[in-house]
This record gives structure tokens, C-alpha cells and sequence, in this order.
């Protein structure tokens, strides 16, 4: 691994406040290269992208598809990357994307990344229907890509990791699957989640230190729900994946950081704390110094454990485990 630290800075205060960036390339990715400059995805796969899930010609409702070249005996497990961004920017190929290829470039995963609309067309709960209409395409096309539908698995970033814990929690939820596409009777149901630094409730997020004004009409989260955090209520709380929480829950991976200025290490917690009191599998690598967002060896090797375990049926006793990696502050 190079030695070499990849920064990005936040033109200014301002841009700051408005979380242009905060939830995409998201508060410096460090210690790893494919963050360096734009990845490619591994080459012994066949790539399509912008593909239509949800019969529009909206740039926005497109997913890129990863297939391994390489023939296989029965049908793979598939890995979908959410993209972050706050919810108002970010996209299925920007820099991010590079957190899905290490895990599926050995070709026993398929791999998408999707694209969701964005707040300045779509308000809240847009973001999930199109999420979860992504997977009912893909489930449905399922058989054509040599994909087993009943082995799906989602790993998201930041805002990413907001809509990948509710695709976790909310799966059978009819008030969050929407009406579109052409498939309304396949199931959006995930069989696990890798969640990276996301929200989990919304009512309990400003309780706790953060840069964004998340109580601000033209805050991220303001833009979202289409009115201030404190006027959003029952909207913020339908958003928010402890709200669904039940014993039948996919197994759940969470990552952050304990220094993390944007979403704060609460939140994890708190997922952390109502998936264990439901009985629902699930772990928490602890980012001891993490900002919003890191990225780390060690964190890469246990999310591929984690996705082996419940896509693969590999199991290894490391892959549930609770862990501590510390992070080497920027130099």
C-alpha cells in the first residue's frame, strides 16, 4: 500500500455549511490509493453502463452493471454500491466506487452501482423508491446475468449508508417501495448491508456535535425533507432505518469513525444498540481517530469477510466480530 495520503479540501466555510461535498468524496478519503485519482473497475469483467431500471430516460434512475467474464458453475452473488453526496450530489461513478472493486474483483461477486435522484428534482422518499426499484430490476433480470436473486447484498457510503440500512430495515415496508419500474411485484428485499458512516435516525441527530447545521432549511437534510429537521416529524422519522428495526432484519455491517464531524459516531451506536436488542446480526468496526470518511486495509478485509459469510455461505467467526482499527492522523 503506498505511503502516500490522498487529500481534498473544502474550498471554504461556506462550501462547508452547505454540504456540497461533505457526503461524496467525503471528508477525505485516506490511506488507500484508489482514491488517488479516478478508479477503473478490475478488468476480467464486463462493464454496461446506464442502464434503465425504472423505465425513464432520467440520467438519475440508471445503474452500471459489473459482470465477471469468467463462466460460472452456478449463479453469483450480487454486490450494489449506493453512492453518497448528502443526498443533493455525488454519482455511481464517482471516486467512491472505488470502495465496491476490492470487493469483487476476484469475480465471485457481480457487482452495480446505482444512481438515485437527487434533491434538486426529487424530495423525500424518492431517494428509497428508486433504490429499491434498482433492486427489483435487478432481481427481475436476475437469470439473464447469471445473478442468484435470493443473494443480494448492498454496501453504501455516508448518504449511501442512510439508504442502504433502510433498504435493510424497511424491507416489506409498502409505504417506502414506491410505484416504479416495471416490476412492482419483485421483492427489493436484501439479504445483508454494509453500512459506512451513515445516518440512522434523524430525530436523534443533533444531539450530538456535527459542522452541518442540520437543523437549517438549506442544510442537507433540510433539502431532503423540503422543510427545516424539526419540522419534519413523522417525514424524518419514516426516514430513518431504527424505525423499521425488526428480528427478521438482514445482518448489518457498520463502519465509522469516532472522530467523524459530519455524522456523528452516535449514530452507529445507536443502530449498533436497536439491531442488538432485536436479535439481528450485526457488527461495528470502530475507527478509532476516523473522519467522515476512511478508508483502511484492515476494514476492506473484514467488510469482503462479512459479504462472504451471508452471500457465499463462507463462514468465518471474524466476520461478526466487533473491531477496533486505528486510524493515523493526516500528516
Amino acid at each position: 500500500m503506498k505511503d502516500e495520503i490522498c487529500r481534498q479540501r473544502f474550498a471554504s466555510l461556506k462550501r462547508m455549511k452547505q454540504v456540497l461535498l461533505v457526503f461524496v468524496l467525503p471528508s477525505i478519503f485516506i490511506l488507500h490509493p484508489l482514491f488517488c485519482a479516478p478508479p477503473g473497475p478490475p478488468p476480467n469483467f464486463e462493464v454496461t453502463r446506464d442502464v434503465a431500471y425504472a423505465g425513464t430516460t432520467n440520467p438519475r434512475q440508471t445503474l452500471d452493471l459489473f459482470l465477471p467474464l469468467a463462466k460460472a458453475g452456478k449463479p453469483r452473488p450480487l454486490v450494489i454500491f449506493i453512492h453518497g453526496g448528502g443526498w443533493e450530489s455525488g454519482d455511481k461513478a464517482d471516486l467512491s466506487i472505488g470502495l465496491l472493486y476490492p470487493l469483487i474483483k476476484d469475480g465471485a461477486f457481480a457487482g452495480a452501482s446505482v444512481n438515485y435522484r437527487l434533491t434538486n428534482e426529487a424530495k423525500w422518499p424518492e431517494q428509497i423508491y428508486d433504490c429499491k426499484a434498482a433492486i427489483r430490476w435487478l432481481r427481475a433480470h436476475a437469470a439473464e446475468m447469471n445473478i442468484d436473486p435470493r443473494k443480494i447484498g448492498v454496501i453504501g457510503i455516508s448518504a449511501g449508508g442512510h439508504l442502504v440500512s433502510l433498504l435493510g430495515t424497511s424491507g416489506g415496508v409498502r409505504d417506502l417501495e414506491g410505484g416504479l419500474g416495471k416490476h412492482p411485484a419483485t421483492g427489493s428485499q436484501v439479504q445483508c448491508v454494509v453500512n459506512i458512516c451513515g445516518p440512522s435516525n434523524f430525530l436523534t441527530i443533533t444531539q450530538h456535535p456535527s459542522i452541518i447545521q442540520f437543523n437549517a432549511a438549506d442544510s442537507c437534510t433540510g433539502k431532503l425533507f423540503g422543510r427545516p429537521l424539526p419540522e419534519a416529524g413523522d417525514l424524518a422519522r419514516a426516514a430513518s432505518p431504527v424505525t423499521y428495526v425488526t428480528p427478521d432484519d438482514p445482518p448489518v455491517l457498520t463502519v465509522h469513525g469516532t472522530k467523524d464531524n459530519l455524522v456523528p459516531f452516535e449514530q452507529a451506536a445507536e443502530l449498533r444498540d436497536t439491531l442488538k436488542k432485536a436479535g439481528v446480526p450485526n457488527a461495528l468496526i470502530t475507527a478509532k481517530n476516523g473522519g467522515h470518511v476512511f478508508v483502511h486495509p484492515d476494514v476492506i478485509d473484514r467488510e469482503r469477510l462479512f459479504l462472504e459469510k451471508w452471500l457465499l455461505d463462507r463462514d468465518n467467526p471474524a466476520a461478526m466480530e466487533d473491531k477496533t482499527v486505528e486510524i493515523a492522523p493526516a500528516k
